[in-house]
């Protein structure tokens, strides 16, 4: 992607308004010091960093579960996804009543 060119100078039917560029005018480059100067958003928000780092994905499981590769009969899949939808979920739970486990 090409990067757009800067003008020193308004150029109108540029797809802005004379305001909208004398506004933009107004605010200069950064300096050294300024960079020097600058806090990171989380340290000058603290409150608001956190509330959009609190909003964002689901809650985390106490005990999220893991993917693994398990190797099975092809008719045990066959017979688990015969029962529709949340065949998953239907062998953990009998994985879980094998090994002695309860929800």
């Amino acid at each position: 992607m090409k990067k757009p060119e800067k003008y020193a100078e308004f150029e109108p039917n540029r797809g802005y308004a004379k305001a909208d560029w004398d506004t933009a005018s107004d605010n200069p480059e950064w300096s050294k010091e300024d960079f020097r100067n600058a806090k990171p958003f989380a340290e000058t928000f603290p409150d608001l960093a956190e509330s959009i780092r609190r909003a964002r994905g689901r809650p985390a499981l106490a005990h999220p579960k893991k993917q693994v590769t398990l190797r099975l009969d092809s008719d045990v899949i066959a017979s688990f996804r015969a029962g529709g939808p949340g065949w998953q979920s239907r062998i953990n739970d009998a994985l879980r009543k094998a090994a002695g486990l309860s929800k």
